[in-house]
């Protein structure tokens, strides 16, 4: 037996159709009338999900190095074990995005291994792709004390077996958002690997709402909410949990708070997309007024959103050799729009007070409510 999912109320079936009608509008923003920003807005997002999903476990790297592991570029900072803990697990999504509308497609324990391969490969100790063979236990490091025990591992491929049945043969009428919501929580109740299992748990759920095909792929996953909400995260699962492998507790706390940051991560996903358009057509009038090539535009934009711009990292987007990418980058300091910072092969570019100015007043208020507290009224 495995924890089920509860039959919603119908206060969550109103929130899951409020979900949907954010993910609709937001769909619709992203790819039925794309934009040249659009790029920009997929890889902020794809990197905020790696980089909050990793951060959870304490592994914390910069932005613009959460996106360097994406585009296969080098960091910023010195490599560390989180370097590589962002880059195993930006292989594992990327795996994931490519998943997302196979035809052939089947959760299979394999898959799962695989996966957990790709985020573990940098540590051997922690027995990457293979289940464990012993008891686990799970600690609260500021507390000094145990607070769950996963089952016994000679259950776990019985277990894995039936929550990948579940997720090849589910119920029509589960949403898609519970449906995903169930998977990460078995998976990381079930605790089948020695390390690593939320990471994998936070993966797979992102791969069933991919599956799902209600938003983009990049757009699907609340990672990103999850990084910034760690201890609301644990706390809800500490309270389904109950301490130990006990899968006839209730699982609605916990399909409520996933509810919730459907609702709030798209919410906020939509207002970056308003934002982004508003700071790209700024960009575009001061570029204009100053005689610069348009494809300064790119540069312009990820720093104004916080990114440390690198010729390495520029040319690419812009599509342009790397003496082109050079004298761009000179023009815009010389401008007053980015700043240098280094030397030679280390040197980077960011936002002037000139270009933090036009960040700000293109940025949008942000309100993000709780779908439970603030009922639709009409």
């Amino acid at each position: 037996m495995i924890f089920q999912a509860p039959e919603l109320t119908s206060e969550e079936q109103e929130v899951v159709h409020r979900i949907d009608e954010l993910k609709r509008a937001l769909g619709y923003r992203v790819s039925a009338t794309p934009k040249r920003w659009y790029g920009l807005l997929r890889r902020i997002t794809f990197a905020r999900a790696v980089r909050g999903s990793n951060t959870i476990e304490g592994y914390d790297v910069a932005l613009d190095d959460a996106i360097a592991a994406q585009e296969g570029e080098e960091p910023l900072d010195p490599k560390t074990e989180a370097w590589a803990a962002v880059t195993g697990y930006q292989s594992a999504m990327t795996y994931v995005l490519q998943l997302a509308d196979d035809p052939h497609f089947r959760y299979s324990p394999d898959l799962l291994r695989a996966l957990h391969f790709m985020m573990l490969q940098y540590k051997l100790t922690k027995n990457p792709g293979r289940w464990r063979l012993g008891q686990v236990f799970v600690f609260d490091e500021e507390r000094g004390e145990r607070v769950y025990e996963g089952p016994d591992a000679g259950q776990i491929p019985g277990l894995i077996d039936e929550l990948l049945d579940a997720l090849n043969h589910p119920p029509p009428e589960i949403p898609g958002a519970v449906k995903a919501a169930m998977a990460h929580l078995n998976l990381v109740m079930i605790h089948p690997f020695s390390d690593g299992n939320g990471r994998m748990a936070r993966c797979l759920q992102t791969l069933v709402l991919a599956r799902d095909g209600v938003l983009a792929p990049p757009f699907a996953s609340i990672e990103e909410y999850l990084g910034r909400n760690t201890q609301a995260y644990y706390e809800v699962l500490a309270e389904v949990g109950g301490g130990s492998w006990r899968p006839e507790r209730d699982a609605r706390p916990w399909i409520r708070f996933c509810l919730t940051a459907h609702f709030r991560q798209a919410t906020t996903l939509l207002l970056r997309t308003k934002e982004i358009q508003r700071l790209w057509d700024a960009l575009e009038e001061e570029i204009a007024s100053l005689g610069l090539p348009e494809r300064t535009l790119f540069a312009l934009a990820d720093a104004a959103v916080g990114l440390r711009v690198r010729n390495a990292t520029y040319r690419p987007i812009a599509e342009i050799n790397d003496n082109l990418a050079s004298r761009d980058l000179k023009k815009l300091v010389e401008q007053g729009l980015l700043i240098p910072d280094g030397e030679r092969r280390g040197r980077f570019y960011v936002a002037s007070d000139r270009l933090k100015e036009i960040r700000a007043r293109t940025r949008e208020t942000r309100q993000v409510e709780d779908p439970f507290l603030s009922p639709r009224t009409a």
